[in-house]
């Protein structure tokens, strides 16, 4: 019997490495990978990809952490990277085993959360604003005033995506602060007009593409692709640069550990360093992303979109969120979690 059991073991180990075999693991952000550029990868290469969504990065982190989760590559935010390096669940690439790292283009290439890019390829990168409805709002959208101090066209029309990082920081941009505060003045006055502002709010979701696309909602604080699909879809919606301050962000992608599917996992990371590929990304989702020449396989309408080239009277208030102090972390997921009531 024990033979047996033995021989079937090892039948259903042989047989889980022939499915893993030409296969990848994708964990990304929903809604945010092109079905073209899997549907590419797959004929030129042979292996399938599967994507499973999440939506935060704290989400993400946890999952990861946990293990057990059968990932093989990760798509965080530019803050969570060393997080991520630190805590020992991403491991430096093998840069001879991605012949095409040397497009990434040189602005994106030693960046303060990846120096030299030896930990993560490029996705895409954007801002977080204001999404609204001009047909029913028609003030001032370059403004954090309109979640904060809620115009009374658009109390009960508004939501407010629940990326903690991302609220919590241009909050406190408006109060006056820097990201990743640890002044308890600032932090006061922003989570006191977070948690008024509250009850204004119609909901803390994702989903705006959809949502503002069907007149749903009137505003939500949005990231700029987003906002660009809305507006193609809906003509009225304008996006809003926050002149308090507003969060840039560059989401990359790095190779899990523990991942199975490792040779697999650089194929996909040299193809997304290809310029046709990364436009690829970019025509799905409405992002620019950081590969040179990808800019001549994206759509012509992003070319010069105002959610996609960002106005220059409004480039001075965008700024990269560091990766917080554990100190300013804290205060920031008390506020958070005090949001959450």
């Amino acid at each position: 019997m024990k033979k047996l059991i033995c021989a079937a073991a090892m039948l259903m180990s042989t047989t889980t490495l022939a499915q893993a075999e030409g296969t990848l693991q994708l964990f990304n952000w929903g809604n945010y990978t092109n079905p073209e550029l899997l549907a590419k990868f797959e004929k030129e290469t042979g292996i399938k990809v599967t994507v499973t969504d999440y939506d935060s990065n704290d989400a993400a982190l946890a999952k990861i952490e946990a293990g057990g989760h059968g990932f093989d590559l990760v798509v965080p935010t530019h803050q969570y990277v060393q997080i991520y390096a630190e805590k020992g669940l991403i491991v430096p690439l093998d840069l001879a085993k991605i012949p095409h790292h040397s497009n990434i283009a040189p602005e994106w290439m030693d960046v303060s959360w990846d120096k030299g890019r030896t930990l993560t390829i490029p996705w895409q990168w954007g801002t977080t604003g204001i999404a609204v409805n001009t047909s029913v709002y028609k003030g001032d959208v370059n403004t954090s005033d309109v979640f904060i101090n809620v115009p009374e066209e658009l109390k009960g029309k508004i939501n407010v995506v629940p990326e903690m990082n991302d609220i919590v920081n241009l909050a406190v941009m408006w109060a006056g602060g820097e990201p990743c505060s640890e002044d308890k003045e600032v932090l006061k006055k922003a989570r006191d007009a977070l948690v008024a502002a509250k009850p204004n709010w119609i909901s803390m979701d994702y989903g705006a593409t959809e949502k503002m696309s069907n007149n749903d909602w009137a505003a939500s604080v949005n990231w700029n692709g987003s906002t660009m699909r809305v507006r193609l879809a809906n003509p009225d919606v304008a996006y809003g640069y926050p002149k308090e301050g507003y969060p840039v962000w560059m989401d990359s992608v790095a190779l899990l550990k523990d991942a199975q599917n490792v040779e697999e996992a650089y194929k996909f990371l040299d193809f997304i360093a290809l310029p046709e590929n990364a436009g690829l990304i970019s025509a799905f989702a409405r992002y620019a992303n950081g590969i040179s020449g990808s800019e001549a396989f994206m759509p012509e309408d992003m070319k010069a979109a105002p959610e996609v080239v960002i106005p220059e009277e409004f480039k001075a208030a965008g700024t990269f969120i560091p990766t917080c102090s554990p100190l300013a972390q804290e205060y920031m997921t008390a506020i958070w979690t005090e949001l959450q009531k």
